[in-house]
């Protein structure tokens, strides 16, 4: 038949490339051909040469018992209750294939290059014994099938395998290989979809068959329900291909979100920033955000949010050998998913306003009375890690943070007052020592672990006056962190009646926050373990808080020749000895320690590490938590650390190891610069290889990667593009994964949500996967944290887990372990005590100027060191 061109504002129900690819046996079987090592999640017959007709199976030809039905690409009118599931194996023949259910799902493509897919919330569930179909929503159907495993990660895996089908056919479709491009990119074409996917024992989902159309089967006894479900699929289509209802504000706030958040992150070269979208790539992003506006009940499929359907999507495209067009569509991949996350941000932000945020008639006292009011009636106990939320707004001084919120303090004209503040506030309230007095300037203030924020405010008494916190252009009100230990505010007055702002005083407040409640260990105790922490859930799959510890499993892993671990990413769990695992009050926190599963990293004496590392040359780039890590190195091997400062540029090292090892550190990403200025990663690692020269391409060069949250897939790619240019391909790569940091709510740096903590936890798993494909050591630095988020130390991130203090005041704080008395050991550190020795011995020097504090940076550089001499052959033991 003739293809007619849709007029402007005809819609048509086709993409040939997905019709040929998904729709057809032979499609699948040329998409097998040529990505011969993919995993289709399709249940194929055996693909041949040729194209051969797909065979069905009559109840008489080879069936026994109830079994569900299996329909592949044949028109379905209505339930073929004769028709059974069957695969065929190597030999050719036909055999029953066990699914426990069959659910048909919709899908809505309004675009396939770039993909634009959307699912719809009903599906419709094929009922084996009664051969019935019903109608579901898809999301209580997961709950409650799905009983005995993770509903929303079988729900999740389905999703992920009809993304990852239509993916590979626009990749297929953009392929040189697969001829004459039909409609790819149609801009009044869409494509109607419905996904056969059966569930086996397993409950991993396979795809059975593709419609090119709303396949919604009618039961001779239909309830009103399963009547509506084609009208509600069509109502919801239609809303979303025809609607021209949009709003271009969110548009235009949405993509300027998304340049901005890739300034702030240096995630586009400045090429890229400067680049000029042509039309074509503008109207997919227009459209998107069109549609995104009229969901109906359908969801956002792809574009996806989720790290790996990017790598995947990056993968593809690599094997695909697209040429000059795939810088353009990895591009416009790569703004629909930032516009796609930037979009639910406004929708949050707009549904949080709805909830009760203030309008500009409200004033902030009574919003945040409510607001907090309604968190601290959330008061959790979830697991065994207890969480309360602390309230900014004590009732003691209820009326006095009233009154500074709501009204302005009358301030005075005497010149006396000139370089005094009047009053102090604080959320929660701080008990300052001494009590304030406008004329002191220093104050001291305890608060326990769990307050880990503190909003500050104060006000001048003379009207010519500002207050400003920290520096002299700084707010007058912030929210800041609390870490572990001493937390500096400074309150600066500034007399602002002349033109140059002149500080006239500056006052100060000394917060303690102290560390875990922690109880001595008695003879009668028992070991518990946790990953995460109740309070802010990672994992949702995972338990949270302390669990019991078996005695066979503690058996186990304190075994003196527990094997080495052969990873730095090996899953674990943090341990501590408690009187109860349902009160983490009852712990003894000094002795806790990090166990990987059944093995152990081995902890190297300095001889040993000395050894392993001389005649090498270390190279890090990163930023402060990789810096970290390199001064921990330094002080491990010389036994001092002599030298230290917060370098933000390029440092060398020569004086380490008797000057038998070189350590080289770059500062990476340098955020304070503009994007305009700022040196691009592979500029830095350029420079880095170019200055710590002259460089063995051998394992006699080590290059640690790694940072907070900065690093992405991208880098990785820029890493083996770099050392393949320099002729520096078998150097040996350790990549510091992410790491917990900006969870918090804190003036003057970006916050993540929990929901985006939770993907930042899948983004590092991907991180890991691909940097092993690539033959790196990796570090996991994300699981080590992530139980331990509260146990930050200063700055402003919360992403600080060691900290640089000098000897003399840091003798006595490292953790010391006691002995179990148990008949087995569990031991301070990695389960043995003789490495809990060499640790003690190398940290208690008092001759060394410096030293690098915080177990749980120890934990990880120790890893990290474990792992640059774990093929030295020249290291006993390892």
């Amino acid at each position: 038949m003739e293809s007619h061109r849709p007029t402007l504002l005809q819609k048509r129900n086709v993409l040939p490339s997905i019709q040929h690819l998904l729709c057809r046996k032979e499609g699948v079987c040329q998409i097998k051909r040529t990505f011969p090592g993919l995993r289709l999640p399709f249940a194929l017959s055996a693909c041949q040469e040729s194209n051969v007709p797909l065979h069905t199976v009559k109840p008489q030809d080879n069936y026994e018992g109830t079994r569900l039905t299996q329909m592949f690409y044949q028109p379905i009118k209505k339930v073929q209750q004769h028709q059974i599931p069957i695969e065929v194996d190597n030999k050719g023949a036909f055999k029953i294939q066990d699914l426990s259910v069959i659910i048909k799902v919709y899908v809505l493509v309004t675009s396939l290059t770039p993909l634009r897919a959307f699912i719809h919330s009903t599906g419709v569930v094929l009922y084996a014994p009664k051969k019935k179909h019903f109608s579901v929503k898809l999301q209580a159907f997961f709950e409650n099938f799905f009983t005995t495993s993770s509903p929303q990660q079988a729900l999740d895996d389905m999703k992920d395998a009809i993304s990852k089908l239509l993916l590979i056919t626009e990749v297929f479709s953009e392929a040189p290989s697969s001829g004459p491009k039909a409609s790819s990119q149609c801009s009044s074409c869409f494509q109607m979809l419905t996904f056969d996917i059966g569930f086996s024992s397993s409950m991993h989902p396979v795809v059975l068959e593709v419609h090119e159309h709303f396949d919604v089967p009618i039961d001779e006894d239909p309830t009103f329900q399963d009547l509506t479900v084609k009208e509600t699929l069509l109502r919801d289509t239609f809303r979303i291909i025809l609607s021209n209802q949009s709003s271009s504000t969110a548009f235009f706030k949405a993509l300027w979100n998304v340049y901005r958040t890739a300034e702030i992150k240096n995630e586009l070269h400045q090429k890229e920033l400067d680049h000029c979208l042509t039309l074509e790539e503008l109207n997919p992003l227009i459209s998107f955000v069109q549609e995104f506006q009229n969901l109906g009940q359908f969801e956002v499929l792809f574009p996806s949010t989720a790290p790996k359907s990017h790598f995947l999507l990056h993968d593809l495209y690599r094997m695909a050998n697209v040429g000059e067009n795939l810088h353009s569509v990895l591009t416009v991949h790569w703004l629909l998913t930032n516009l796609l996350e930037q979009l639910q941000v406004i929708n949050r932000v707009a549904h949080t306003n709805q909830l009760g945020r203030p309008n500009k008639n409200l004033g902030n006292a009574s919003w945040i009375k409510a607001r907090w009011s309604r968190l601290r009636s959330s008061y959790s106990e979830k697991g065994s890690i207890k969480t309360k939320v602390y309230s900014p707004i004590s009732e003691k001084h209820e009326g006095l943070h009233s009154l500074n919120l709501a009204k302005e303090i009358h301030c005075s004209h005497d010149k006396d007052t000139l370089p005094h503040i009047k009053q102090i506030f604080t959320a929660p309230h701080l008990d300052l020592n001494p009590i304030f007095d406008p004329k002191i300037k220093e104050y001291y203030s305890e608060v326990p672990f769990d307050v880990v924020t503190i909003m500050i405010k104060a006000e001048a008494a003379n009207c010519q006056c500002e207050v400003h916190l920290d520096e002299k252009n700084g707010p007058s009100a912030a929210n800041y962190p609390l870490g572990l230990g001493i937390n500096r505010v400074n309150i600066l007055v500034t007399d602002v009646s002349q033109s140059v702002h002149e500080v006239v005083s500056i006052y100060r407040i000394i917060v303690f926050r102290e560390d875990r409640p922690s109880l001595p260990l008695f003879d009668d105790f028992m070991v518990c373990g946790f990953v995460q922490d109740c309070g802010l859930i990672i994992h949702p799959e995972e338990p949270c808080g302390l669990k019991p510890i078996s005695a066979d499993y503690l058996s186990t892993i304190s075994q003196p020749q527990l094997k080495a671990c052969e990873a730095g990413d090996i899953k674990g769990q943090w341990i501590v000895p408690c009187l109860s695992c349902s009160d983490n009050r009852t712990c003894d926190w000094r002795q806790i320690t990090w166990q990987p599963h059944n093995c152990q990293y081995p902890v190297l004496s300095k001889p040993e590490l000395q050894q392993c590392v001389e005649n090498k040359k270390v190279l890090f780039i990163g930023d402060s938590t990789n810096r970290g890590m390199m001064y921990y190195l330094i002080e491990r091997m010389n036994k001092t650390l002599q030298e230290w400062q917060k370098a933000h540029d390029v440092k060398f090292y020569d004086n380490v190891n008797d000057r038998r090892t070189f350590i080289s550190y770059s500062y990476y990403p340098q955020f304070w610069i503009s994007v305009t200025q700022r040196p691009t990663f592979e500029k830095a690692l350029e420079e880095l290889l170019l200055r710590s020269q002259p460089l063995r391409n051998t394992g006699q060069t080590i290059l640690v990667v790694g940072g907070v949250q900065w690093l992405n897939f991208n880098h990785l790619h820029i890493i083996q593009r770099v050392l393949k240019r320099a002729n520096l391909s078998n150097i040996q790569v350790v990549i510091k994964s992410l790491g917990m940091g900006f969870h918090l709510p804190v003036d003057g740096v970006h916050y993540l949500s929990p929901m985006e903590v939770q993907n930042l936890w899948k983004e590092n798993q991907a991180i890991l996967t691909t940097a092993k494909q690539y033959g790196y050591e990796v570090v996991d630095t994300f699981i080590i944290t992530m139980g331990r988020y509260k146990e930050f130390l200063q700055g402003k991130c919360g992403c600080h887990f060691h900290e640089v203090v000098k000897s003399k005041t840091s003798e006595g704080s490292f953790p010391m372990a006691m002995p179990f008395s148990k008949p087995y050991t569990l031991g301070k550190y990695f389960n043995k005590q003789s490495n809990l020795v060499k640790l003690q011995a190398y940290a208690s020097n008092s001759q060394s100027p410096y030293h690098v504090r915080g177990p749980i940076n120890q934990v990880y550089s120790e890893i990290l060191l474990s792992r640059i001499c774990a093929n030295d052959g020249k290291v006993a033991g390892l």
